[in-house]
């Protein structure tokens, strides 16, 4: 029902169509399929990023979800290229910016303990090209990120290691292990991290001091 139908349908005739519509989706019956204009896609793409940090390639994946389910048959190649220009135009404009999305989205995983190797794996899985996942990675690395800080931020966010009791280290110890493995640390890594003697050797490693192992 569009915007004018609305203003012309009397109320309880509006409330009985919201009503068959609720049921449908109570049903789990999918929606109408229906010609989508530039104006859906517009109003669905700010909604989107209202919510969202995005890549181009991520955005344009949510897009073409709402192309493939709602799309009118036949339709689907016009509403396709409307989202690539739709893509196109918020480049231009600044909208969207894969650089810097990368760059946040790889600083704030770094800062919740995530190895370099899981960040390239989560940016690819976002859209970001190979070549700006190995840039964005080459910047951090050069502002002075690494693994060792990011396995340091690992390790005070879950508590692992030195941040439990000494009784209870030994017995956590393979736990604490595969958790850090997980988040892609290498074994070398890992080792130095949790036979650290304590909390201070952590935060003094997590600063870049040279610490003895």
């Amino acid at each position: 029902m569009t915007d004018a139908e609305k203003l012309d349908t009397p109320k309880p005739a509006r409330k009985k169509a919201a009503a068959r519509q609720a049921g449908a989706r109570a049903r789990g019956e999918p929606k109408p399929r229906r010609r989508m204009p530039m104006t859906y896609f517009e109003n669905a793409a700010l909604y989107y990023l209202g919510r969202f940090a995005s890549s181009s390639a991520n955005l344009r994946r949510v897009l073409l979800r709402k192309v493939a389910r709602q799309a009118e048959e036949g339709t689907e190649a016009e509403a396709t290229g409307m989202v690539d220009e739709l893509i196109a135009r918020y480049l231009k404009s600044g909208l969207l910016d894969d650089q810097a999305y990368a760059s946040q989205k790889a600083g704030s995983l770094a800062r919740r303990g995530t190895s370099r190797y899981s960040i390239a794996g989560k940016l690819a899985q976002k859209g970001v090209t190979a070549a700006l996942v190995k840039n964005t990675l080459q910047v951090m690395e050069d502002e002075g990120s690494s693994d060792v800080i990011a396995a340091c931020a690992l390790t005070r966010r879950r508590r692992l290691g030195p941040y439990r009791s000494e009784e209870a280290r030994p017995l956590w110890l393979k736990k604490d292990m595969a958790t850090m493995a997980r988040a892609g640390f290498g074994f070398d890594i890992v080792k130095r991290i949790l036979t650290l003697p304590d909390v201070a050797a952590v935060e003094a490693l997590a600063r870049g001091e040279d610490i003895e192992d």
